[in-house]
């Protein structure tokens, strides 16, 4: 499978004037199907490039483009990491016209990741009209999948100091990969669905039905953490606390105990009438998405609700800090983007729509410091935006949904999906976790 598409080159080259010399052998003939722009044979048995200057002298028609020259005949699209996108849904190869010849061919491809190309099946190769590459933009590059998971992948951890990556399912597994080598290290079944996951120094906490499991990968503790009703969806760390939003729509708090190395039940938040599937902490509050549609605002002092955002019209379903804003989307196709006022209560100052339901917002900082905005949406998409500007610096694809993304140290993150696929990337410049 292409895993470097992301830097392909889709090369058609214009019909030429010179013919073929009928003493060549079947496989020195340029297909003639090619020349028109319609070989559907993969792979072909004759050749989809024009001949090299034989002993006649003939010159090529055209001469390819690479890294050795430019190519200027034709409109190849050279993107950087900078590049932005039009609202144009596709993007082609224009070719300039060869003189005599009254058609040119545009090759255009739509930006849609092919089935058959990722089943491998795929016989149109370059002439096909959908893609062959698990991103766009040139922004990063993907360094390796790891298979494993039955189904939907809904939390990805990474310990402070650890060389393993954490993986949680549905399926009822964690999976640990060793960093280095990309190989399985461990397999934990865990008797329940995984519902989210967090690390936090050198704890591993996993969210499961009616539970939350605690790991310490230095000194090999593990605690179970009673108390939820239903499934866990959301852990955040806040202060000397831990919180985990459950199905219920509870929001409960635990403490560690040093001495008694435990964590022992601190406090139980109510307000939301629905689960709660997203949490963040941000300075001195705690916000809090649910499937009501509503966002609550809670003091980390006093554990009281402050305010409630009531501006989206379906499910929360993530919830970032950035900078004195509060960005927040939703399956109702919005990212919103929220700011104090004079009064110190939270409105909503941008909004922004996508084409599709969101399920998930992370954010880091580039090589020059400026914020970037990954998008997840149900169209097995995620959307790379510049912060403020939501100008589009690339896609990455996965078979499925995206539903959990984790930033990684230099440059790296990671992508779980709906197919329970976990994908290692690497930004093409080094950037740093938003804090």
């Amino acid at each position: 499978m292409d895993v470097d598409g992301g830097r392909r080159m889709f090369q058609r080259l214009g019909p030429s004037s010179s013919s073929d010399n009928s003493s060549n052998n079947k496989q020195q003939k340029v297909c003639f199907h090619w020349r028109q722009g319609k070989c559907t044979r993969y792979p072909c048995p004759f050749l989809h490039s024009e001949l090299p200057t034989g002993a006649n002298g003939a010159k090529r028609a055209h001469q390819g483009f690479g890294a050795e020259d430019n190519y200027r005949g034709g409109g190849g699209l050279r993107r950087s990491g900078n590049y932005n996108f039009s609202n144009s849904n596709t993007w082609g190869r224009v070719q300039s016209q060869q003189p005599g010849n009254s058609n040119r061919t545009v090759v255009k491809k739509i930006e849609k990741l092919c089935n058959h190309w990722v089943q491998g099946s795929c016989k149109f190769g370059d002439s096909c009209k959908f893609l062959h590459q698990w991103s766009t933009g040139d922004c990063f590059t993907l360094l390796a999948p790891l298979e494993g998971h039955q189904q939907v992948v809904t939390g990805i951890a990474l310990p402070s100091g650890s060389d393993k990556l954490y993986s949680g399912s549905q399926d009822e597994t964690v999976r640990v990969w060793d960093c280095q080598s990309g190989q399985l290290a461990g397999l934990i079944n865990l008797g329940g669905a995984v519902g989210c996951m967090l690390s936090e120094g050198p704890w591993v906490f996993v969210g499961l039905t009616n539970l939350v499991k605690a790991w310490n990968i230095q000194t090999s503790t593990e605690l179970s953490l009673n108390g939820p009703v239903g499934q866990v969806y959301s852990l955040v760390v806040g202060g000397d606390l831990l919180f985990a939003g459950t199905q219920e729509g509870t929001i409960l708090a635990w403490k560690f105990n040093v001495a008694a190395n435990c964590f022992e039940p601190a406090a139980s938040l109510k307000g939301h009438s629905l689960a709660v599937v997203t949490l963040v902490v941000g300075g001195n509050r705690m916000y809090s998405g649910s499937m009501d549609h509503s966002i609550k605002v809670w003091s980390l002092e006093t554990l009281q609700c402050i305010q409630t955002l009531s501006g989206h019209t379906d499910v929360v379903m993530s919830i970032l800090c950035w900078d004195h804003f509060l960005l927040s989307a939703s399956l109702d196709k919005t990212v919103k983007v929220w700011a104090a006022t004079e009064t110190g209560n939270l409105e909503v100052t941008y909004t922004h729509t996508e084409e599709h339901g969101i399920l998930t917002l992370c954010g880091m900082h580039d090589s020059e410091a400026k914020p970037v905005l990954f998008c997840s949406c149900n169209d097995h998409c995620i959307r790379v935006y510049d912060l403020p500007s939501f100008s589009e610096r690339g896609k990455v694809f996965s078979k499925k949904e995206v539903r959990s993304i984790q930033i990684g140290p230099g440059g790296l993150f990671f992508t779980g999906d709906g197919s329970g696929q976990v994908k290692v990337w690497k930004w093409s410049a080094e950037p740093t976790p938003i804090s």
